[in-house]
């Protein structure tokens, strides 16, 4: 299962929702989305969008200074994973790149205020759908929660694994033991500029991108 949804190009998830998450056994509380993040992914499995790992595997100091842990299916948590904008996406392209971690909870809440924008897009299981937001002073409430597990058919390469097995899920048979060196926004710059996307980058304007493969 995954869901994702994203705020205007030029607006930001604050501007749109109010994010609160549940740990197992918690309270409610609010999570802080930093202001840069415009769009935001909820999934329990490591495979999204063809196969992409958007959580990755935390390495050993990421563990121990953040408590977060590799993408479990049945461990009860679902990943929440930020991103800034498509060129941020391009990270996932690299090997240990992974999106902007921002929690493990068991449920998590988003509350839709009156703000910057009058709908969102959403997405879950491939299946989208345009979000009207409110125009007065309701609130739109979207709840998820890890509630029970279904059987599912799956090959000796999987990619999910069961938090009963040894074997810590990664995309290459062995921990991505990373820095989240591209989480920091100076850091970020400068992955982005790897990707051969500098600050002035700009299509022509006679360049038509629904027809580039």
């Amino acid at each position: 299962m995954y869901m994702t949804f994203r705020a205007h190009i030029f607006r930001n998830i604050s501007q749109l929702a109010k994010v609160k998450i549940m740990k197992i056994g918690g309270k409610w509380e609010e999570l802080k989305i930093p202001s840069s993040i415009r769009s935001i992914i909820c999934l329990n499995l490591p495979s999204f969008s063809g196969g992409f790992n958007p959580w990755g595997t935390p390495g050993t100091r990421k563990k121990q200074d953040r408590d977060l842990t590799a993408p479990y299916v049945d461990d009860g948590l679902i990943e929440v994973v930020g991103f800034r904008d498509a060129w941020h996406g391009l990270v996932l392209l690299a090997p240990n790149g992974h999106g902007t971690r921002l929690a493990q909870a068991h449920r998590i809440r988003f509350e839709f205020h009156k703000g910057a924008a009058d709908h969102t897009f959403m997405r879950v299981d491939g299946e989208p759908w345009k979000q009207p937001l409110p125009s007065n002073d309701e609130t739109v409430v979207v709840e998820i929660s890890h509630l029970r597990q279904v059987t599912m058919l799956a090959n000796g390469h999987c990619k999910s694994k069961s938090v009963e097995e040894p074997a810590t899920p990664s995309s290459h048979g062995h921990e991505n033991d990373d820095s989240d060196s591209l989480e920091d926004e100076d850091e970020w710059k400068e992955g982005r500029k790897k990707f051969g996307a500098a600050d002035t980058f700009k299509l022509p304007d006679e360049v038509d991108i629904a027809h580039l493969s």
